[in-house]
């Protein structure tokens, strides 16, 4: 064969293996028929949009009338010194609104704690503008999430199936559904724009969807759909700096949702997994002091005697990387994965231990309440009279939104005038110390509180905080 012949056979194959110009196309064109350019979401909306609701909630709250008149001594001296006692009180009604999803055809709804905190009345007004009377089955502020309850006698209302959120992907198409501003049920679409935003600080439990679907005031409560019709997430809230939708709205998974969901609607309360360790973000800074390729992970620093991790075998200074297959990078992270899983059920995990890779299987379980709580309001001749003291146990801690492996004396209540309330304590407070004397329980609590001193030296740790306090 010569040159040329060898060129053109070469030439050829070469023509062979291009993609074909006319399927490549076909994947990008003008729309051709009348069907194509008529196609929307409409069928979407009109499947999802009977099963998301507007809630209108009022509840009565006391002001008090402030008047100069009162410090004016021309008004003592007829009216008296009794005059200037205060403003008197005057109750007025507050009404709010947001939305919701029903989530089963029996009139179960799910919406944010949010729009419902502290209502005397809850009213829910479907599309269709009919009215009913809602009751609250539960409510979870550490996920800012409420289930209400409306009766439609035998009719099964429309409702939203959900999906796994875990499914989702950046760049995924989602419409939100809701109320914004009250001006009726509105339809917005965008695509996921991330995936496990955890810095965002609404809840204590940190973990959501971030879409650009507009989302605005209203909104709160209101269904994240995919275009397959199914619930994705709640939305929950909005980074704005003059009120309105700048593109970042942030959504409630449906996994957490559904957890939520059951717990409420089944024993009345969240039973909460746990992990039984705590730990901190790998910084470039920790990556680099341990040999890793790269930050990545949660650096264990802490592991609860007998909890679920010290039962799967994890130690201080393991790095957890992945937790049934899924990457956790921050504590929150970490939480959110547990917090969505059954109690009774297991989680895979992958843990980095001196540059090697391991894999252990940790079972889901709630929180022991042990020790007992022996809950005690304290009185007497000392700076804690008139607070209400427990024994602090994993189960009381995440009971209370406490650091869970803290070990002492938790505050729960303080009664009202009481001498505690003047040294300003609150529920949540961990006594640690008193005159020096490490507190662990109650009845030890109690017995160094019967000494007589002259002065009060207290460790006392809020939020993380340790405060010192030396009170005559």
């Amino acid at each position: 064969m010569n040159f040329r012949a060898a060129a053109v056979v070469f030439a050829i194959m070469v023509l062979c293996l291009l993609p074909d110009a006319g399927a490549a196309q076909d994947l990008k064109r003008v729309p051709a028929t009348r069907a194509e350019i008529k196609m929307s979401f409409a069928p979407l909306v009109k499947q999802s949009a009977p099963a998301v609701v507007n809630i209108f909630t009022r509840k009565v709250v006391a002001t008090r009338q402030f008047s100069p008149l009162f410090n004016d001594p021309f008004f003592r001296r007829f009216f008296g010194e009794g005059f200037s006692a205060g403003p008197r009180a005057r109750r007025r009604v507050q009404n709010s609104l947001g939305s919701g999803v029903i989530v089963r055809e029996n009139g179960t709804i799910v919406t944010n704690h949010h729009v419902i905190e502290g209502a005397d009345e809850i009213r829910v007004v479907l599309t269709d503008r009919r009215e009913f009377e809602a009751k609250l089955l539960g409510s979870d502020p550490r996920t800012d999430l409420a289930i209400l309850k409306i009766n439609p006698g035998r009719e099964r209302l429309p409702f939203l199936e959900f999906r796994d959120s875990d499914d989702l992907e950046v760049g995924d198409l989602v419409l939100a559904i809701g109320n914004p501003f009250g001006v009726g049920q509105t339809v917005t679409s965008g695509i996921v724009s991330a995936l496990a935003r955890t810095q965002v600080g609404i809840n204590d439990l940190n973990f959501f969807i971030q879409t650009d679907a507009a989302i605005n005031p209203g909104n709160s409560g209101g269904a994240l759909i995919s275009l397959d019709g199914r619930l994705i997430g709640i939305n929950s809230a909005i980074y704005s700096k003059n009120g309105g939708s700048v593109g970042i709205g942030f959504a409630i998974p449906s996994n957490m949702v559904r957890s939520v969901l059951a717990g409420l609607t089944t024993g009345g309360r969240v039973r909460r997994p746990w992990f039984g360790a705590e730990g901190q973000t790998v910084t470039p800074d920790i990556a680099a002091t341990m040999n890793l390729k790269r930050p990545a992970g949660i650096l264990i620093s802490e592991i609860y005697p007998t909890g679920p991790a010290a039962r799967a075998g994890i130690r201080v200074g393991d790095v957890v990387t992945h937790i049934d297959g899924h990457e956790v990078n921050d504590p929150e992270a970490l939480r959110f994965r547990i917090a969505t899983r059954v109690i009774g059920a297991s989680v895979r995990m992958k843990i980095l231990r001196k540059g090697r890779l391991h894999k252990s299987k940790l079972s889901i379980e709630s929180p022991p309440a042990i020790p007992a709580p022996a809950t005690t309001e304290l009185s007497g001749a000392h700076p804690f009279a008139g607070a209400t003291v427990a024994n602090l146990s994993p189960a009381l801690a995440d009971e209370m939104g406490t650091d869970i492996m803290a070990v002492g004396v938790v505050v729960r209540e303080i009664r009202r005038g009481s001498t505690a309330q003047r040294f300003r304590f609150e529920p949540g407070d961990i006594i640690k110390e008193v005159n020096g004397a490490e507190v662990k329980t109650v009845a030890r609590l109690q017995q160094v509180l019967a000494r007589p001193v002259k002065r009060w030296r207290l460790a006392v740790l809020r939020k993380s905080r340790m405060m010192r306090l030396s009170i005559n």
